[in-house]
């Protein structure tokens, strides 16, 4: 009973979303309160709910002042150099610009961090998108390829999950995912190239002024004082998080303290700045908490549970020497509707025991459950993904319901790879 529900919460959650009967804020809210109440958990909603949001209270709070740091570091001129290199590279053209959008994603997407490479990607590229007509959703589209590949880099969350669950060596694991994430990287920048055509058709060349690029942003030269100590802190912030030498929250908080009194001194200049990007901070540390509270019925509900116990009636018997192949496709969905610690560790375990069986090897397994990362980015657990659509002023169902084809694209292409390069076999050998 309580796995029918857990589905069903879960399907009439993306309808509401994705039909725009309801907003993301409220559906993640009021769904799955409802749904709870439903299976009988109404006089405990108050606990759970409460250890949601104490779960992603530490990213509610990084997630709010890495915003504002780098919308900060934006309106201090940081990005302009970079917006003006761009400017003179790409001439107006969109599919040069689509292109370099998911160049520089792939790029600044090597910390594995989902958040800071849609702050940083968008802070530069934002006025030129505005300014030449290309739509919103392009960017989130490619920006979310992009970290669906970079999220796989031994450094971020999902890799050390699945080498610690399958207890194997991580740089083999690594060595052996480079070409598949290559092969995904290739497909993100033919995907870029084939949006930017798109837009191409629809706007032509766009003759870009340089000076309305920039409007509204400071004046500042590479050798002024402020740009060399913003790009100190910001090159220092970027080597602190990549070491973890404090917890992130923590990080930015300091980084947009020292920042602030820098480019600010003056106190209702510092109230002014935060005042001008309070719209943005709001708008996603709302759906954090909101999706905390999300998270916190589902974990409190034995909804996660539930839905990992179904999986195990998921596979026939018959499967065992295809258990990799049914892994790489079943990580598609069950990202999507688990956290990554409930499918790594609660999971992935169980089908690799029955996959041992059939001579499908442990690592052979943490290869196929990471195919379906791209998909797990467009999860309403995910918290990185509501900051890009409230950077960039985009409807979170609109958001899931144009990226999810080339997210599932993405992962097909991986999955092709690691079959080419004998990652995967179709069938077990033994």
């Amino acid at each position: 009973m309580l796995t029918l529900l857990s589905y069903a919460m879960i399907i009439c959650f993306m309808y509401l979303i994705m039909s725009k009967r309801l907003s993301p804020l409220v559906a993640l809210l009021l769904v799955p309160v409802a749904f709870a109440s439903m299976g009988g958990f109404a006089t405990q909603l108050g606990p759970m709910m409460l250890d949601g949001v104490k779960m992603l209270a530490p990213t509610g709070i990084m997630l709010t002042f890495a915003i504002l740091y780098f919308c900060m570091m934006t309106d201090a001129g940081l990005f302009n150099p970079l917006v003006k290199l761009i400017l003179k590279t790409v001439k107006g053209d969109p599919r040069k610009i689509v292109l370099g959008t998911a160049i520089l994603g792939l790029c600044v997407g090597l910390d594995g961090d989902g958040a800071t490479t849609y702050i940083i990607t968008t802070a530069a590229l934002l006025p030129l998108y505005r300014l030449t007509g290309i739509r919103m959703q392009v960017m989130a589209t490619v920006l979310l390829m992009t970290i669906g590949v970079m999220n796989i880099l031994p450094w971020a969350g999902p890799f050390s999950r699945a080498a610690s669950a399958m207890h194997v060596d991580i740089t083999e694991l690594f060595v052996e995912m480079i070409p598949i994430m290559f092969a995904g990287a290739i497909w993100v920048l033919f995907s870029a190239w084939y949006l930017g055509r798109v837009e191409y058709r629809r706007l032509g060349v766009v003759q870009l002024d340089e000076e309305a690029a920039l409007e509204g942003m400071a004046h500042i030269r590479m050798r002024d004082w402020r740009f060399i100590f913003n790009s100190a802190l910001t090159i220092s912030l970027i080597a602190a998080m990549m070491i973890s030498l404090m917890p992130l929250p923590i990080l930015f908080m300091l980084a947009f303290a020292i920042g602030a009194l820098v480019n600010f001194p003056k106190l209702k200049d510092q109230k002014a700045m935060v005042a001008r990007h309070a719209d943005n901070v709001l708008a996603v540390t709302l759906l954090i908490f909101a999706a905390g509270t999300f998270v916190g019925i589902m974990s409190g509900t034995g909804m996660i549970k539930a839905i990992s116990a179904s999986l195990i009636y998921v596979v026939p018997e018959w499967a065992g020497h295809f258990m990799s192949v049914f892994t790489a496709f079943l990580s598609m969905p069950f990202t999507y509707v688990l956290t990554n610690d409930a499918f790594y560790f609660g999971i992935l375990p169980i089908l690799a025991e029955t996959a041992s069986h059939y001579g499908i090897g442990a690592q052979e397994m943490a290869i196929a459950s990471l195919i379906g990362q791209p998909v797990h980015l467009l999860s309403p657990l995910v918290a990185s993904t509501y900051l890009l659509c409230g950077l960039l002023d985009l409807d979170y169902g609109d958001n899931q319901r144009v990226s999810m084809k080339w997210m599932i694209g993405t992962c097909v292409v991986m999955f092709i790879a690691a079959l080419l390069f004998g990652s995967i076999s179709i069938i077990a050998k033994a």
